[in-house]
């Protein structure tokens, strides 16, 4: 065997253990994509080099040696697999099988006159949430003398990097189960979570040009998705948001969304509506219309746009329809069909 064919057959078993660690999330940087754990694999494969490259030049060619040396190698490389492995940071949600996790109520801030933000404690200091984008969580609770629980599905709008908790943004519903139980709470009491559920697999520039239209509390898988497009250098995607509410203090993130609006003014537009305006206000009045949408978002004949919509059931229903099911998109209806947009064309949340 010679020092080409043992290098070869060195990365071919790199391989595998590289591809697996080099996928990141959008929300990484491109500093920790080229550092951390793929340092350690890459160091493991120069050494398998490295030891081939001793063999060949002592003149050790015989097919024991050349085994040994084959064998030191593949020990190397686990070795760096599981030091890299344990260097990433502990996910708490790992879905499949997983089950609920009991998580503490560290914190609860009040957002306006019926929206509060819930901080939740992972089991570990140390852990991240272990959600992608986008992806939310379920909660549960169990209504005294009720027989079944109730479950309600909330995307967190906490980074997915932050280690230790989750924040959760929620508008109380007149007659909300879910969202009067979660205002009533109060810190040391606990909540069972459920995750991630996957909703839309983003990768960085999967689209050229996004357009958000977004009600109420519909607004945190937008946000989801508009922190992992900024916070990645690699990510280029354009980003034009359509957000209604009933009035100005009850458009939710919005110190966050007007961070981006100056950060990034060629990429990142945003648009407000509200039912009932002030006498300031500047932004549009009353629903989102057609006429306004034809105006803003990208034109259906455009290449390689994709159009998300997320809001109240009256909401999506003008917009685009309503979703059958969390798996059933169900049929493309509204104001966006009557544009012209296709189905492929649009996500429902």
């Amino acid at each position: 065997m010679s020092f080409f064919v043992l290098g070869r057959s060195a990365f071919r078993a790199a391989a595998p253990l590289q591809r697996s660690f080099i996928r990141c999330y959008a929300t990484e940087s491109t500093e920790t994509k080229k550092s951390g754990s793929n340092a350690l694999l890459y160091g493991a494969g120069a050494a398998v080099l490295a030891g081939a490259g001793y063999y060949f030049l002592s003149g050790s060619s015989t097919t024991a040696a050349v085994e040994r040396a084959a064998q030191k190698a593949e020990e190397t490389l686990k070795q760096a697999a599981a030091s890299a492995a344990s260097s990433e940071p502990k996910k708490a949600f790992t879905g499949g099988e997983q089950g609920w996790l009991s998580l503490k109520l560290e914190d609860v801030e009040l957002v306006n006159h019926n929206t509060k933000r819930l901080r939740l404690r992972l089991p570990e200091d140390d852990m991240v949430s272990g959600l992608h984008v986008a992806s939310a969580v379920l909660t549960k609770y169990h209504p005294i003398g009720a027989d079944k629980p109730v479950i309600r599905p909330y995307t967190p709008i906490s980074d997915e990097t932050e280690k230790g908790y989750i924040d959760l943004l929620v508008k109380k519903y007149p007659n909300g189960p879910m969202s009067t139980y979660l205002h009533d709470m109060v810190p040391g009491q606990r909540l069972d979570v459920k995750g991630p559920i996957p909703k839309y697999p983003w990768e960085p520039n999967k689209h050229k040009h996004i357009a958000l239209v977004a009600g109420g509390t519909g607004i945190t898988p937008m946000y989801q998705l508009c922190r992992a497009i900024f916070n990645n250098p690699d990510d280029q995607t354009k980003v034009t948001l359509v957000f209604g509410n009933i009035s100005e203090e009850d458009i939710l993130l919005k110190n966050e969304l007007a961070k981006l609006e100056n950060t990034y003014p060629r990429r990142f537009r945003a648009f407000y509506v509200l039912d009932n305006p002030p006498a300031h206000w500047t932004g549009g009045k009353g629903y989102i219309t057609k006429e306004l949408l034809k105006t803003v978002l990208p034109e259906p004949k455009e290449e390689n746009i994709k159009v998300f919509v997320c809001g109240p059931p009256g909401m999506m229903e003008l917009i685009s329809g309503n979703k059958k099911s969390p798996k059933d998109q169900g049929e493309l209806k509204g104001i966006l069909k009557e544009l012209g947009y296709s189905p492929e064309q649009v996500y429902k949340f």
